[in-house]
């Protein structure tokens, strides 16, 4: 099952690296603007050194399903349909960058209605429950932490992009960074 799991995982982190290539280059010719090109690549190293040491802690050290397996598959499944559903949503503007189209309308439809960053939190639910899965108890701490100070990071950077060239603060003034809250 871990070869099965991580392989696809391989395939779905490639494939959205080519997606966000073609709409980074659709933004840029729109006149898209980059923002926080100084932390995206260790956003980068610590992504691809997640799913080595993923695959190290689990082959090396024998780490077999978890118990626990029928509820964290189920709820990883659902991860991946908001994941799924937050890309669709931002159609052209999804990217693994920040890049601003400025003076563009800021998504708000799909679970961006709810919450401001459900990709990101799709994310951290991924580096945490994956290796859970699969009892990989280091990887799932280790970068479940790395992931929290990128975020750290990230997250600020990108709302000062949107805030600067988007109707971003009024937009989602009333909706929480991570929990879904419901507007008045």
């Amino acid at each position: 099952m871990f070869t099965v799991l991580f392989t696809i995982l391989v395939i779905q982190r490639i494939t959205e690296l080519f997606i966000a290539k073609r709409n980074e280059k659709w933004m840029m010719a729109k006149g898209g603007v980059k923002h926080g090109e100084k932390h995206y690549p260790l956003i980068v190293v610590v992504h691809t050194l997640f799913l080595i040491s993923l695959i190290t802690e689990v082959t090396v050290f024998h780490k077999g399903l978890s118990s626990l397996w029928s509820f964290i598959l189920p709820f990883l499944l659902l991860t991946q349909i908001i994941r799924y559903w937050a890309v669709m949503s931002l159609g052209p503007y999804w990217n693994t960058k920040i890049i601003i189209l400025p003076d563009s309308e800021v998504v708000a439809k799909g679970p961006y209605r709810f919450m401001r960053h459900p990709n990101y939190v799709v994310v951290a639910l991924e580096i945490l429950f994956i290796p859970l899965l699969f009892n990989a108890y280091i990887t799932a701490v280790l970068f479940t932490i790395l992931n929290i100070f990128l975020m750290i990071i990230r997250i600020p950077e990108e709302e000062k992009a949107l805030q600067l060239h988007t109707d971003y603060k009024n937009t989602f003034e009333e909706k929480y960074r991570f929990f879904p809250k419901k507007s008045n």
